[in-house]
């Protein structure tokens, strides 16, 4: 199935749940989820890595609009973009840590390198 993953969520709750998702892990370099969500939150975190290296007004803006804490953004382009830089993609690893307790759904811990 080419495009995202709906995650069994209407659009807007899936749009919702991942800016609340990828504005935690910049803000904290490190969250916890399923594999399937971590690979959606991994593609959207590193979209916007990317967009802050070039650190313009509409680049600022643009995040703005989908990072949900100004403080988030901030620390976007102040420091984890100049972080890298010289490298161009793969900023977030993916580690399966195993089923979880409840419903066995495969979790996984999704960090900034």
């Amino acid at each position: 199935m080419p495009g995202t993953r709906k995650l069994g969520r209407a659009s807007d709750h899936r749009t919702a749940m991942l800016r609340a998702m990828v504005t935690f892990l910049l803000e904290n370099g490190k969250i916890e989820t399923t594999v399937t969500r971590a690979k959606e939150v991994r593609s959207m975190a590193e979209k916007y890595i990317t967009l802050a290296k070039t650190n313009t007004l509409h680049s600022k803006r643009q995040a703005m609009a989908f990072i949900t804490k100004e403080d988030v953004v901030a620390k976007l382009y102040n420091e984890i973009a100049p972080k890298y830089a010289d490298v161009n993609g793969g900023y977030c690893r993916i580690t399966k840590t195993g089923p979880r307790r409840g419903d066995a759904a495969e979790m996984a811990i999704i960090e900034l390198i």
